[in-house]
């Protein structure tokens, strides 16, 4: 398993709390009775890039969000460097992925009560 540094654990949590708040102003604007949360965050070591994990409910939607997410990215970039700029100093590169950990719980739970 991987260790991760203080500095990164610190990093990843402002970037965490910073883009769960800019999602949650992008989703207000654009995907009206979606829920898309920011469930993991890890910086890489020399904090250049920055992978997101986003649950995004319901499901069936996530690959379309993800997407438009990711089309969008360079100014999401801007306005998180925007936020912790003062904090950091460089704005990490940001890698959107789909965290269907709790997809995969529910199929588990399915299998179990079967």
């Amino acid at each position: 398993m991987e260790q991760f540094s203080t500095r990164q654990n610190k990093i990843s949590r402002l970037v965490q709390r910073e883009m769960a708040d800019i999602l949650l102003q992008l989703n207000k604007s654009k995907y009206h009775g979606k829920l898309i949360t920011v469930s993991i965050v890890r910086v890489t070591k020399d904090m250049s890039i920055a992978r997101i994990y986003l649950s995004i409910y319901p499901s069936e939607f996530g690959n379309e969000i993800l997407s438009d997410i990711q089309l969008s990215s360079k100014s999401v970039r801007g306005e998180l460097g925007r936020r912790i700029g003062k904090s950091v100093r460089i704005i990490p590169e940001l890698e959107f992925y789909i965290d269907d950990s709790l997809d995969y719980i529910e199929h588990i739970d399915g299998l179990l009560h079967e």
